[in-house]
């Protein structure tokens, strides 16, 4: 199956020719990603890749990239964090439509990981819920790949956290 998704870097200073930097990630593996270079220290690849789960293609994907540029760090995997409009453009519906789901269904929407303007969500909670509805058909491939990079991105945060302080905090946030 083809998934979607990106891999968002930061580069170390030695790393900042891009030509060289393209040509390593295509030696690597990474032919199957369309490498952006916005950012000075950044980079960022989307990735179609045909592969038998979403975990096993960003897994591969973040192998080849760890070959290519070992001292590249991971800033987020994606789809992950979201905003109502970015649903509405993944699902096919409108940002009104989302909104109004959102509204409607205060009681048992997901909960934004970040509340303000703009509000943020997790994909794959916004699509599982989308999944139990009638009515709305979410692309299996996307919602298999927006777990597998929240699983990314919970992993690589997960590293910062210090021990006591998460045993502490564990009996609070349930």
């Amino acid at each position: 199956m083809e998934y979607v998704f990106t891999l968002k870097y930061q580069l170390a200073p030695e790393d900042s020719d891009h030509n060289v930097l393209v040509e390593r990630l295509a030696q690597a593996g990474c032919d199957d990603a369309t490498i952006g270079v916005g950012l000075p220290g950044r980079i960022a690849l989307a990735f179609t890749r045909d592969s038998a789960t979403a975990w096993e293609a960003i897994y591969t994907a973040l192998q080849n990239v760890k070959e290519a540029v070992p001292s590249a760090r991971l800033v987020e995997a994606a789809p992950d964090f979201v905003g109502l409009t970015d649903v509405a453009d993944m699902t096919g519906m409108s940002r009104q439509n989302m909104r109004k789901l959102m509204l409607v269904h205060a009681d048992d929407f997901p909960q934004p990981v970040h509340e303000g303007s703009p509000s943020l969500w997790h994909l794959s909670d916004i699509l599982a819920w989308l999944v139990g509805r009638d009515g709305y058909s979410i692309s299996a491939a996307l919602l298999e790949t927006a777990r597998s990079a929240r699983q990314v991105n919970l992993a690589k945060e997960a590293r910062a956290l210090d021990t006591q302080i998460d045993r502490q905090l564990e009996a609070l946030v349930g």
